[in-house]
């Protein structure tokens, strides 16, 4: 199952300390959404310290690009502190690595947008909430966005009659 090889990616990344917040697909999932991603999406703290950790990670999960992986071009620690998007495959599966999102939101900016989740075996990590993942998804608006907004609207109303109060 493509959810558990995202386990063990996640697990590496908590253990490892680096801040992180999870987006796209699986930020979906988390919430609830019942849709399939084929990759796990990050928004990463850009400072140094937390760059340095980012790349012990990838070195030991073998990341390289996904474009031509048969030159096995690794990820550098200029690569991880720009905005970009770093497309990725691992041994357990792909990884895009995000410097920013959307109209250049950075993992500060996500922050007050997320909350921690135990997403089993006491792995802790930040998810973005739904409001949010849809109000980005429509301002990317490809054509896989455009497809599960339904899924993820429909998620996020049923979360919010749910929350509300019985009279």
């Amino acid at each position: 199952m493509a959810q558990a090889k995202f386990l063990e990616i996640l697990r590496q990344l908590r253990e490892s300390g680096a801040d992180f917040v999870i987006v796209g697909g699986l930020a979906g999932v988390l919430n609830g959404a019942p849709i399939h991603t084929p990759d796990l999406d990050i928004v990463h703290s850009r400072d140094a310290a937390n760059v340095a950790r980012l790349l012990t990670v990838l070195e030991s999960l073998d990341a390289v690009f996904r474009i031509q992986p048969e030159r096995r071009i690794k990820p550098n620690a200029s690569y991880l502190s720009g905005p970009g998007h770093l497309n990725l495959i691992t041994r357990f599966g792909p990884l895009d690595v995000l410097g920013s999102i959307g109209r250049g939101l950075t993992y500060q900016d996500l922050i007050p947008h997320s909350a921690e989740q135990d997403i089993g075996d006491g792995i802790r990590v930040r998810v973005l909430d739904l409001e949010t993942l849809i109000s980005l998804k429509e301002d990317l608006g490809t054509e896989k966005d455009r497809a599960i907004l339904p899924l993820l609207r429909r998620t996020l109303e049923e979360q919010r009659r749910r929350e509300r109060p019985v009279c």
